[in-house]
């Protein structure tokens, strides 16, 4: 089989027409250029050029083999670029996971850095609560998440992206619609649109957690797993839920917002934080280049990761 030296050494004779020029146009001296060409022809069992002491020409099998090795060669040299762009994460495909909230808050900044920074990626976006993207981060299905880390998996670390809390949603013209705050003891008795408790168990917990801070308990009547669910029963009248600040930007008609205040220590337990995820053995160049980039936009170079449910950075 001929080699790419071979074919090049060809194509500069073909092109220059001249054994000097072709060997000077290579870095080569014109003995192991003619070299090359006899072995090429040994290979293929066919004359390229006629030679005469004025002139250098292409025979017809050299005719016909010309534009074949210029396109050998231009598919080589893309091949060397694409690999080298897939090594260094200049291309590739990236898997993102999402939470609905942060397709709204977070996810389009993200998206415009990949556009404006690494237009040759390709990201496959994937929507999910955040035990599933937390499941596809270990199984290397997802390569990279905007979650909530609710329990903690080995291997997976996150960074905070964006500070959240929990506000109260309330249909339009409720009784706790005042513009003051809502206390959680004034939910009680209300009828709570209530998180999941698998696949929002992040939110299931924070909920709960609040409402035992103050030794109070919810009344449940309606369960979802996705907050603009939550919101559309808060909608048309059938109870209030706490939801992100954050999901306010895309609340449907008919729901109105109160912050939820309290005793001292509410603040400290009120968090809803959205943190990027990565498994940190994962090999894709693409996904590390893009959350490296993305980090230094968020926070300069302090992009300290941790390991997914460690409390250490969250709400701080």
């Amino acid at each position: 089989m001929f080699s790419l030296i071979q074919l090049e050494s060809f194509v500069a004779v073909a092109e220059e027409l001249h054994f000097g020029a072709a060997a000077e146009r290579l870095n080569m001296t014109q003995p192991p250029l003619s070299r090359q060409i006899q072995l090429l022809e040994r290979e293929l069992d066919a004359k390229l050029f006629t030679r005469t002491s004025r002139q250098v020409a292409l025979t017809a099998a050299g005719q016909v083999l010309l534009p074949n090795a210029r396109r050998i060669l231009d598919l080589c040299q893309k091949t060397s670029l694409e690999v080298s762009k897939v090594a260094t994460g200049e291309s590739g495909t990236v898997i993102l996971g999402y939470t609905s909230v942060a397709g709204q808050s977070v996810l389009p900044r993200l998206l415009a850095l990949a556009a404006r920074e690494l237009p040759e990626i390709t990201l496959v976006l994937r929507e999910g609560v955040s035990i599933d993207q937390l499941d596809a981060l270990s199984k290397g299905q997802i390569d990279l998440g905007l979650l909530r880390p609710a329990v903690h998996r080995p291997g997976v670390q996150t960074h905070l992206v964006k500070k959240d809390r929990l506000v109260v949603a309330l249909p339009a013209g409720h009784h706790l619609e005042t513009g003051k705050g809502v206390l959680i003891k004034e939910l009680v008795g209300l009828p709570l649109m209530m998180y999941s408790t698998h696949e929002a168990r992040y939110f299931y917990d924070l909920v709960l957690r609040l409402f035992d801070s103050v030794g109070v308990s919810p009344t449940v009547t309606q369960v979802a797993s996705q907050i603009p669910a939550l919101m559309a029963l808060v909608s048309v009248g059938l109870g209030v839920s706490l939801v992100p600040a954050s999901a306010r930007d895309f609340a449907p008609p008919g729901v109105v917002f109160e912050e939820l205040v309290g005793p001292g220590g509410m603040e400290e337990l009120n968090h809803s934080d959205i943190f990027l995820a990565w498994e940190s053995e994962a090999g894709n160049p693409a996904a590390q280049r893009l959350r490296e980039l993305y980090l230094a936009e968020l926070q300069g170079n302090d992009a300290t990761p941790r390991k997914a449910g460690d409390g250490s950075s969250a709400g701080k």
